[in-house]
This record gives C-alpha cells, sequence and structure tokens, in this order.
C-alpha cells in the first residue's frame, strides 16, 4: 500500500532576497514497506519527522530526492495527485481544521459530494461512515456541540466516507482527554478490522502502538528502530536513547526483570505480567 525508498525531505529557508539561509533535512533517506490492510504506528518525539512523513503519505509535501508510492501511484507525478488523496485519507490532530458543516451528517456528505458521488451514494456512506464511528445518534447534532473525542470520530467518518483504502492519522488523539483517545482508538482498530482498511497511526504515545501490526520508530528524520510492537518494546534501553518512553507496564516488567525476576523481553500488557510472574510463583 506505501513504499518509500531512500525518501528525503529538505525544508529551505530563505532571506528577504529569496536567496537560501539553511537547510533543514526533515526526512533522511526514510524506507517504510505497509502492506494492504495492515496496522502499521510510526513512533517519535517533536521535531522527529513523523508528521512530515505523513504529509507526504496524502501528497501535501512531495520528495525533495527518492520515491513514495501510495496505492502503486509516484506521489512526483502530479497528474495523480488527486487520485492519490483518494486512495489514502488524512485525519489531522485537531479536528476543527477539518470538520467545516454545521450539521454532522452534511460535514461527513461534503467529501463525496465534491467528488461528484450520487445523492443516494452519499447518504448510503454518511450513514455506514456514522455507524463505523458509533456517531449515528449524533447525525443532526452540531459539531461545535460535541467533544473532542466525538469531533474527531466525526472527521475519522468524513475520511471514511470517501472510502479511501488507507487512513493517515497524524497524531489523531494529542487533544484528547483519556476517554477521548480510547474512543478515537477503538473506532480505528474495528475501521481495519471490519473494513480491511489500512491504518497508518503517526503518535508519541506508547500505549497506542502496542496493538499494532508494525512499529517505525523515527529520530532526527530516519527510521531509528522498527518492527513488533513486541520487538520494539524488547530494547527498552535502545528507546531511552532515541529519547522515547515505554508503556507503563512494560517499564515495570523491565524493572522488575533488572532486579533479577526472569522475565520474558517485551511484556505489552498488565494480563501478560500477571500470567509472567504466576507462572514464576509456580
Amino acid at each position: 500500500m506505501i513504499k518509500a525508498r531512500q525518501l528525503v525531505h529538505e525544508y529551505f529557508r530563505r532571506d528577504e532576497e529569496g536567496n537560501v539561509e539553511s537547510i533543514q533535512t526533515a526526512l533522511d533517506h526514510v524506507n517504510i514497506d505497509v502492506k494492504p490492510g495492515s496496522f502499521v504506528a510510526v513512533l517519535g518525539h517533536n521535531g522527529s519527522g513523523k508528521s512530515t512523513l505523513a504529509k507526504h503519505l496524502n501528497v501535501l509535501l512531495t520528495p525533495t530526492e527518492g520515491t513514495l508510492w501510495v496505492d502503486g501511484k509516484n506521489t512526483a507525478d502530479s497528474e495523480l495527485l488527486w487520485d492519490i488523496r483518494q486512495s489514502a485519507g488524512m485525519v489531522f490532530q485537531n479536528p476543527d481544521n477539518q470538520i467545516i458543516a454545521s450539521i454532522v451528517e452534511e460535514d461527513v456528505g461534503f467529501g463525496p459530494e465534491n467528488t461528484g458521488v450520487p445523492t443516494d451514494e452519499i447518504w448510503k456512506r454518511v450513514e455506514e461512515s456514522l455507524t463505523a464511528v458509533g456517531m449515528v445518534k449524533y447525525r443532526s447534532h452540531s459539531p461545535n456541540k460535541l467533544s473532542g473525542g466525538q469531533k474527531q470520530r466525526v472527521a475519522i467518518a468524513g475520511v471514511v466516507a470517501m472510502q479511501p483504502k488507507c487512513i493517515v492519522l497524524d497524531e489523531p488523539t494529542a487533544m484528547l482527554d483519556p476517554n477521548g483517545r480510547r474512543d478515537v482508538l477503538r473506532t480505528v482498530h474495528e475501521l481495519n478490522r471490519t473494513k480491511g482498511v489500512t491504518i497508518i497511526l503517526i503518535t508519541h504515545y506508547m500505549e497506542e502502538v502496542v496493538d499494532a501490526d508494525y512499529v517505525y520508530v523515527m529520530d532526527s528524520g530516519s527510521i531509528a528502530i522498527e518492527g513488533t510492537p513486541r520487538e520494539i518494546f524488547s530494547r527498552v534501553e535502545d528507546l531511552k536513547a532515541h529519547r522515547m518512553d515505554v508503556p507503563q507496564i512494560t517499564l515495570l516488567a523491565y524493572e522488575l526483570k533488572q532486579a533479577g525476576l526472569p522475565l520474558p523481553d517485551g511484556i505489552l500488557s498488565r494480563a501478560e505480567l500477571v500470567e509472567a510472574l504466576e507462572r514464576l510463583r509456580g
């Protein structure tokens, strides 16, 4: 679904006369592969390059060097811009930046309407999309009266109504409280499981990637570590070296192992830790 080879993006800072003053490399020869129907997370602290990568996936940016293919289409080909954006929808950090209508169902139908989808098909998609994100009962509400988590689910429904093969979520829970974060994550995982939508989740919350199929950890514009969540969180010291945290349960298990308990690496959940401790108790 997504394939990047030696992807580079540079930001040029210019003076008043248009001359280049400095160059910042935001993506430094990045290679990624995302299979159709998979759930992939991209981790990184602020300034690591993960949001720049997200913008490339929706062709908000194009490569300075290297190549990026989305659903087999080269993002450097300007004639394929709209085809790529229909293949890969984007959900941003702030849902208020994506919601433009005064009624929820009108907002969800806005995208399909602007691409020429017939009216009957639009309302069918609105119904299905709101059902998929658990917001049908709010279809006649004003988005302004919804909570942050509910607004984000409406934003996701608007993307789902476009029927993309892939949804890129750029820190979609950063502005939400814990309950809103759980709701949005549950919605995204459900879309991945039931509709086979490829999900690319950009985040800096470790707990959000535990159930992903594969994880890329970015630092200074490069892929620093990659692997399954269990492989990633087995490398606690490496993550710390890249200024990343680990889930609290994983850190507790790591500390217990450092203290001498023979626990396995990469424990991801409370249930796994309890089971491992029970086995030791025998």
